[in-house]
């Protein structure tokens, strides 16, 4: 059964950080490219950033790109986001997902279940 278990959401002030991680189990996590997206209440879910499977080929979305990093640690199974000089619109709950090297959600197969970032003002 494969999971992806994401982590390290929480509350954070504008200007803070935090780092996401998305642990995986069940695949071999070195031989899928992924990504992390997001979804914000009344908004359609958006593509933030992807890697190969090899860790190279890290590509952002213009909103996050210079703020947001993306890694993994393929000895640990495990994505992470690492978040910087974040803003209010960055809140949502983010999603980390395997299978596809692409900024469509819908070509990924597998998925997490989501953690949540709000960020306040």
């Amino acid at each position: 059964q494969v999971q992806l278990v994401e982590s390290g959401g929480g509350l954070v002030q504008a200007g803070g950080s935090l780092t996401l991680s998305c642990a995986a189990s069940g695949l071999p996590f070195n031989n899928y490219d992924m990504g992390w997206f997001r979804q914000a209440p009344g908004n359609e879910r958006e593509f933030v950033a992807r890697i190969r499977w090899s860790g190279g080929g890290a590509s952002y979305a213009d909103s996050v790109k210079g703020r947001f990093t993306i890694s993994r640690d393929n000895a640990k199974n495990t994505g992470y986001l690492q978040m910087n000089n974040m803003k209010p619109e960055d809140t949502a709950v983010y999603y980390c997902a395997a299978g596809s090297y692409s900024n469509r959600g819908d070509l990924y197969r597998y998925w997490g279940q989501g953690t949540q970032v709000t960020v306040s003002s």
